[in-house]
């Protein structure tokens, strides 16, 4: 009797030991690596209508690394040196600078932002809905209001850089 439950023990620690090791393995858990900005895309709601915040072709990247912690710095088209302190100011409209620890559950990440180069979102948690398919990740805020009343939300995607 003794031998069935050591035994049982052993097979259950050898299955606990290769499930941690998979779950520790990057490969294994597809949003961890660095993932380059293809695209930066607002929607509205009613009409399903996109324009894109930061022109045609911002930059940028985010990294999930497999400690937890991701980081994100994307910019938008057409940025120039600044000369004036208006032009110095003007720039952080075209850009969006965070990082924190995060978590996934299911098909969204939550990031504990500790640092950003928004104030306000510091201490907060920020939810994005993500789908990968191949070798593109796409990330969608949630419905936000604008100023105008109307109802957006960001989509952007980005290709997994090799």
């Amino acid at each position: 009797m003794n031998t069935k439950i050591a035994v049982l023990i052993i097979v259950f620690l050898v299955f606990l030991t290769a499930h941690v090791a998979n779950a520790q393995q990057p490969g294994k858990v597809p949003i961890l690596g660095i993932w380059r900005l293809v695209s930066f895309e607002r929607e509205y709601q009613a009409t399903g209508e996109r324009e894109y915040p930061m022109g045609k072709t911002p930059t940028g990247y985010i990294l999930f690394l497999p400690e937890g912690r991701m980081a994100v710095v994307i910019t938008g088209e057409g940025r120039k040196a600044p000369t004036t302190d208006q032009d110095r100011a003007g720039l952080f409209n075209s850009l969006v600078a965070y990082t924190g620890v995060y978590r996934v559950d299911g098909d969204k990440w939550i990031t504990a932002v500790d640092v950003s180069a928004n104030p306000v979102w510091v201490g907060t948690e920020q939810v994005r809905t993500f789908q990968i398919s191949g070798d593109r990740l796409q990330e969608m805020t949630a419905w936000f209001a604008r100023p105008d009343g109307r109802m957006a939300r960001a989509v952007l995607t980005y290709e997994r850089v090799k």
